[in-house]
This record gives C-alpha cells, sequence and structure tokens, in this order.
C-alpha cells in the first residue's frame, strides 16, 4: 500500500484546496467575476486533469495567448470600427431603394422571366409596382422612396449598393452568408473576425456586442453573434433591449469598495495560477479574461448605456420621443456611445421577420420603416458631427430583398412579396466608402443583379480591406487548415465602393 500513499496524499491535498476556494467563494464572491470564478473553480475535472493537447494548435509551436488588446492590421486603415444595423427579413429593395419604371409601366402583367420562388404555394407570375413614390435628394440626386425620409437627408454621406447577391434563397441560409461569410453554421460571424484580428481599444467594455431587439432574437437567435471555431473570447456580448441592459453589474453595497477589489485581486492570482499550468487551453483564457472584463465593467458599461446626459436635442434626433422610434433610437444611440468608448463592432438587430412581408405589405413595410429610419439616418448624422464617420462604418440592410412579382394574390391590402437573394440592395456609409455614391444595378424588373455585382464574399472582402485587413493572410488555424471569413470564394475589394 505504500507505493499508493504519495497519489492518496496529492488527491487530499488537491481536495483541500478546492474545499478552501469554494469556501473562499461562498463567502467573498460579490460581483459577476467572482460568480463566475466559482463556477470555474468547482470544476474538479479542469483542476485534477492533466490537459489535453489543444487541437488548433501545431504539436511544435508554442501555445498562443489570445486576447483583445489593440493589434496592428496589416496596412493603414480608413475604418477603425462598425455599427451594423441588421434589418432581418428582406426589407423590399423594389419599394425603398430601386426604382423600376419598366415595372411601373407592365403592373398587372405576367412575368415571362425565370424566377424561383420560395412559397410556391402562394407564388404568382403577376408583376407588381411599388405604390410608393420615388423622389431624388441630395446633391447626388439619388433617388429614394417616401417610406424613407430620415434616410433621404443622409444620402450625400452613403453608398447604396443596388446589386447585391447571395443566391441563397432562404433567410437561415442567406443570414449566414452576410454574417459569417458561407451558408453554413458554426463559423464565426464578422464582428468575430474583426475583434480577433484588431482586437478593441478598451478593456472596461467588450469588444464585441449585440444589441437584440424586445421583440424577438432574431432569426438563427445566437448564432448571429457567435465566435464559431475561435476562441470563446471573440464572441459577441448581448446588450438587453431593456433595463437593466447588463446584468449583475452591482455588488452588494456591503462587500463593495476595497474588500472587492482585494477580493478580486486575490481571485486574478488564482486564476493566473490556474492558466499557467493548462496552456493553450483558449477557453480557459477566454472565462478568465471574461471575469476581468466583467469586472471592469462595473462602472464603465453603466455609463456606455446611460445616455440620460445627452442633449435634448440629440435624443430627439434618434426619436426617443417617439413611441415608434424610441426603441431602436435607444440602441442606435447606445452602439454610438459605444464605439465612441473604444468597443470594435456593434450590430443592432429588428426583431424576427420584421421585414419579411409575404402579405399585407403596404401596411408591414411602412410601421417598419417607421421603426428605423428617423435613429438610422440620425446616428449618421451623429457620428459625423462628432467626427467619428470617417472611421466608422455604418451598415444598413437585411439578407435579401423582394421579388417583383405578386405573392398572396387576394386583394390589394393583402398582397406581398417574396425573398429574393439574386438581387437586392443594402447602404454603408463612412470608413472609407464613397459619399453620395450608387453602385450597380438590376435588371429592368429589380429580380437579379447584372451590373457591378457585390456578392456577400466581396463585400467581406471589402470590410476587410478598410480595416487593413488583407484577406489573403487574415485566419486562423483549425486542424491543420487555415480558416478565413472568404474561405477560398474568391471574393475581391469592390474599388468602385471605396472614396
Amino acid at each position: 500500500m505504500n507505493h499508493q500513499e504519495p497519489n492518496t496524499k496529492q488527491a487530499m491535498q488537491r481536495a483541500a484546496s478546492l474545499s478552501a476556494r469554494r469556501h473562499f467563494m461562498a463567502s467573498g464572491a460579490m460581483s459577476l467575476a467572482g460568480f463566475a470564478l466559482a463556477t470555474l473553480l468547482r470544476n474538479e475535472e479542469l483542476s485534477a486533469q492533466t490537459p489535453v493537447k489543444d487541437p488548433f494548435v501545431r504539436p511544435e509551436a508554442e501555445p498562443k495567448a489570445y486576447d483583445v488588446k489593440p493589434k496592428e492590421p496589416h496596412f493603414q486603415p480608413t475604418a477603425k470600427a462598425m455599427i451594423s444595423l441588421f434589418m432581418q427579413g428582406g426589407p423590399s429593395h423594389l419599394d425603398l431603394f430601386d426604382p423600376k419604371p419598366v415595372l411601373d409601366k407592365m403592373d398587372g402583367k405576367n412575368y415571362e422571366g425565370d424566377i424561383k420562388y420560395d412559397n410556391a404555394a402562394e407564388a404568382s407570375s403577376k408583376l407588381m409596382a411599388s405604390p410608393w413614390k420615388f423622389k431624388k435628394h441630395g446633391h447626388c440626386g439619388m433617388e429614394i422612396s417616401e417610406l424613407l425620409p430620415g434616410l433621404a437627408e443622409v444620402v450625400d454621406e452613403i453608398t447604396l449598393i443596388r446589386s447585391m447577391h447571395t443566391g441563397v434563397n432562404n433567410h437561415g441560409q442567406s443570414i449566414r452568408a452576410l454574417q459569417n461569410g458561407r451558408n453554413l453554421g458554426g463559423r464565426p460571424t464578422v464582428g468575430s473576425w474583426l475583434t480577433y484580428g484588431l482586437g478593441c481599444e478598451t478593456d472596461e467594455l467588450p469588444a464585441y456586442v449585440a444589441l437584440i431587439d424586445p421583440g424577438q432574437l432574431p432569426v438563427m437567435g445566437v448564432e448571429n453573434w457567435s465566435n464559431g471555431f475561435l476562441p470563446s473570447l471573440y464572441q459577441g456580448t448581448v446588450v438587453r433591449p431593456q433595463e437593466p441592459r447588463i446584468l449583475n453589474l452591482d455588488a452588494p453595497a456591503h462587500l463593495s469598495g476595497v474588500a472587492q477589489q482585494e477580493a478580486l485581486s486575490f481571485l486574478e492570482t488564482l486564476n493566473r495560477q490556474h492558466l499557467e499550468q493548462r496552456a493553450g487551453f483558449h477557453d480557459l483564457q477566454a472565462r478568465i479574461a471574461s471575469y476581468e472584463l466583467a469586472a471592469n465593467m462595473q462602472l464603465a458599461a453603466k455609463e456606455a448605456v446611460d445616455f440620460s446626459r445627452e442633449s435634448k436635442a440629440t435624443l430627439k434626433m434618434y426619436g426617443l420621443e417617439d413611441p415608434a422610434t424610441k426603441d431602436f433610437g435607444a440602441r442606435c444611440l447606445i452602439a454610438r456611445r459605444l464605439i465612441e468608448r473604444g468597443v470594435r463592432f456593434a450590430q443592432v438587430f429588428t426583431e424576427n421577420q420584421r421585414w419579411d412581408h409575404h402579405n399585407r405589405i403596404q401596411s408591414g413595410l411602412p410601421s417598419a420603416c417607421k421603426k428605423v429610419d428617423i435613429p438610422s439616418a440620425a446616428l449618421v448624422k451623429d457620428l459625423r458631427q462628432r467626427g467619428l464617420l470617417d472611421s466608422t462604418v455604418v451598415h444598413w440592410g437585411g439578407e435579401m430583398g423582394r421579388l417583383p412579382v405578386i405573392e398572396n394574390d387576394s386583394g390589394p391590402a393583402r398582397v406581398g412579396r417574396d425573398h429574393n437573394t439574386y438581387g437586392f440592395s443594402m447602404w454603408v456609409a463612412g470608413g472609407g466608402f464613397k459619399q453620395g455614391y450608387v453602385h450597380g444595378a438590376t435588371d429592368e424588373l429589380g429580380h437579379k443583379a447584372v451590373e457591378g455585382v457585390v456578392n456577400h464574399f466581396d463585400y467581406h472582402a471589402t470590410l476587410l480591406h478598410l480595416f487593413g485587413l488583407d484577406a489573403e493572410r487574415f485566419g486562423f488555424e483549425v486542424n491543420n487548415r487555415s480558416m478565413s471569413l472568404l474561405d477560398n470564394q474568391g471574393g475581391q475589394v469592390v474599388k468602385e465602393l471605396l472614396a
């Protein structure tokens, strides 16, 4: 039995160590960081096991450490941050951005070309002109629908892309194409790639933030801000649509101040000792970093999402005085405040299928526009007046557009439009994009992109370029294979979009 005594003794020591740590955590945990670490240190397997080699690291290579500290790009960037306003469901480009005189003339006639319906059961070949008027705006003379009076005021700041294309004709697949580069799950989103490549300008706020709608989670849920195969450090952090926007930021009053600082300092020591024995554990690194961030966020995050000190003029500009625009306006304003404080990427979502107008488009589309138009334009104006637009990309768009034919042909008040991923519109501003510029075109009826086609991978290549990242050199090794946002799809920088 003597040969077993050292192992027995070691096991007892480990158990005693764990018991002591648990006692400390039970009596002294006083913050989001503390409670999270308690969960980590309770995991006896992680504490006792010999670490398994991380499959993302070559055997001959030194284990890599991942963080969100600021990193140098490959070359001089024009963009430093990005705010994406994601309109899930598919805004109708034919009724908002892409006027079609030929479609107006052929209203009610049958479409003679090939067309791919997503909902064949309610499909129709009858063409439908837009019931809304288009008008030229700004010095650039950009034609915009009457449903977007806010955007009409900032057209000289934006690039309108009328030739987007993903070619995958349902929501999930096209959302994935635009969010993570492929119509496959399990991949990092654009926000994750940017924070992996460039880090963050602050250690008091998350590098990547998702601002979700109070109505519903978006289609694909948390996959919209997933880190995929990147270390979990690069996953988006959700900011809730209502107060408290971030949970558990406050320590109990009797445990705050010096007591908390001493406890957190001790927790950090335990963390570092734990990690030193497990080099290369990316998820462990990420969790420890998230606990440290949680502690730092206690003051900074509350201030960032609190706009009570913003001027009345700013609140009014974002539409916070109007119930129809108050929620989206508040989230746009928070996004600006986050970017202003060093956050790299913020994405503001509309709720599940807000723009999916298979029917009742004549009532549904104006309502959707009313919710977001004024706040979206306010964001562009506000960034410009604060000197932030030149270095901040603003994106507005969904995963698809709509077809030029009627769906649900059961009366003018009930008609809608089916999905169209073969030609649709979105707009971008700032960060090195041209101002007052319209790019590309769909055919005369608005079905397919035919001039200056911008595939999702071309758009991503262009974004990376603006952020100073060379798509050919920017990737992450997974099982000895280099993975990237473009992933060998041949994406090209669309130089015509650049200022």
